[in-house]
């Protein structure tokens, strides 16, 4: 059977999207090849015409759906609504919906296991985020540098986040995402302050 131009890459496309919330809502362990595939409606055997391994796969769906966020970001950020992607990261649709929202809240774990390409590509999307985020954020000459509020703020979201979901009390829950958000804006705008 023939396909016309442009099969194999939307055919690629959706397998990624698939695999990038399957990812985030199993877990990289938990999402077999199968699922993934039947999910995206192809078989099996279909995969290996696209990758060479569920490692290439999870590196291009964790470089797909971090560049998709990121981007998200530096716009919210070029814009200076840094306290926007705040509030939206810390909000219960996010808490609520791992499949949708950030890769590194749902799978910091299994990606600091995964191969090293894998990692590399995931160290390049933080850096890109952290240097945006620092861009907002000048130093201090008494206090901490841009650079140190930027790791800090990425890393108290993250794992509020990580920590709200882990919970199973809703209101402590609410509690830890609003405390989170309460705390990284307080950091940020001492940030913004030092100008």
């Amino acid at each position: 059977m023939r396909y016309e131009k442009g099969h194999k890459d939307t055919t690629h496309d959706r397998i990624l999207e698939v695999a990038a919330r399957r990812f985030r809502q199993e877990g990289i362990a938990g999402s077999g090849l199968a699922g993934i595939m039947s999910e995206a409606g192809l078989t099996n055997g279909a995969f290996y015409a696209h990758f060479s391994s569920k490692s290439e796969m999870v590196k291009k769906s964790l470089e797909r759906a971090t560049d998709e966020q990121w981007q998200q970001f530096e716009k919210e950020i070029a814009s200076g609504r840094l306290l926007n992607i705040v509030r939206a990261y810390l909000s219960e649709q996010h808490r609520d919906h791992p499949e949708s929202g950030c890769p590194a809240a749902a799978l910091l774990p299994e990606i600091s296991r995964q191969e090293p390409d894998t990692r590399h590509v995931y160290t390049k999307s933080v850096k890109r985020l952290l240097n945006a985020v620092e861009k907002q954020l000048p130093d201090m000459p008494k206090g901490p540098k841009a650079r140190e509020i930027a790791i800090g703020t990425l890393g108290l979201l993250i794992g509020t986040l990580q920590l709200a979901r882990a919970v199973d009390d809703p209101s402590l829950s609410e509690d830890i995402l609003a405390a989170g958000t309460h705390v990284a804006s307080a950091l940020i705008q001492s940030g913004k302050r030092r100008t």
